[in-house]
């Protein structure tokens, strides 16, 4: 068993504690009238809870496809956490719903399954939950902020290492302008022309485009015209930009509004769970909304 799987059980297994001991102080669901045997019985549920945690775990991995994995990054291992709540919940809430009818209810017949009693173990369950969250994420914040520093560390590393690529490809494709040209003819051309639905056109390199941003109807192209940063605007749809540079794997959605070229990214920064992208000779800061924080990763990852 690696250390990851033995700090899940240690986390779940103190989570459940926690549980156990707020019913144990409040003693709901008439646990008072059991005596010396409400300690019997929250072990049990102590038992059952754990089990419960165990079963959300295989629902997770297996039916959601959401694997315990640190290498994913602090932003899904927050995401994973939360369905793990939304899920565990209900099904902690069942459990012990089903363990007052069969159990409980013989000294407080008010335990009898009924959905009146399943949204009053729900409300209180989820309080303990939401509870027991708040001290698992400030327990683990400081480990998450130095995760994340890690991981942003690691990604402009690997961009860096992408634009070397990127500036090798270029000096390749100048030099290939002494191949034959069906050899030409394979290599992407570096020159393209974006258009909107009316007559404005924008003749740029590929290069020298830093980012497109949506604004309105229209498209706002930042891009660098003879070494100084130059904005031109067009009436178009920030979907219509991505259909005519899918071509250009640099060229990548970061935000709903934005497009950017990987290769003008002067550098990741990670602030509070949220990624910007520092872009280069206009160093504006574009955010990478949580949607795309995977396919950003992803791209730099794989070109």
């Amino acid at each position: 068993m690696d250390k990851d799987h033995i700090e899940t059980i240690r986390v779940r297994a103190i989570s459940v504690g926690f549980a156990v001991l707020a019913l144990g102080v409040f003693k709901p669901f008439g646990l008072g009238a059991w005596g010396w045997e409400t300690y019997a019985h929250l072990l049990l549920i102590w038992v059952l809870g754990f089990g419960v945690c165990f079963l959300t775990e295989v629902i997770l991995r297996f039916i959601a496809k959401m694997p315990r994995s640190y290498e994913q990054g602090v932003d899904y291992i927050i995401r994973r956490n939360l369905w793990f709540q939304l899920i565990n919940t209900p099904l902690v809430s069942l459990m012990i719903c089903l363990y007052r009818h069969f159990v409980l209810s013989d000294r407080v017949p008010n335990n009898q399954l009924s959905w009146s009693n399943y949204f009053e173990t729900l409300a209180i369950i989820a309080f303990i939950s939401f509870a027991i969250g708040l001290y698992w994420r400030f327990k683990f914040r400081s480990r998450y902020l130095a995760t994340e520093l890690e991981e942003t560390r690691q990604l402009n590393e690997q961009l860096k290492a992408v634009q070397a690529q990127a500036e090798s490809k270029v000096q390749s494709l100048e030099a290939a302008m002494n191949q034959p040209k069906e050899a030409l003819d394979e290599q992407p051309s570096d020159s393209l022309t974006l258009s909107g639905t009316t007559s404005e056109k924008i003749a740029l390199n590929i290069n020298d485009l830093l980012f497109i941003e949506t604004v309105g109807n229209y498209v706002k192209v930042c891009h660098l015209r003879n070494g100084q940063v130059r904005t031109d605007m067009l009436r178009a749809t920030s979907k219509q930009m991505e259909d005519d540079l899918h071509s250009y794997p640099m060229i990548v959605r970061c935000h709903r509004a934005f497009l950017v070229n990987l290769a003008q990214v002067e550098q990741i920064v990670s602030k509070s769970g949220s990624m910007q992208l520092i872009i280069k000779h206009s160093h504006d800061n574009i955010p990478v909304s949580r949607s795309n924080v995977s396919q950003i990763k992803e791209v730099i990852k794989n070109i």
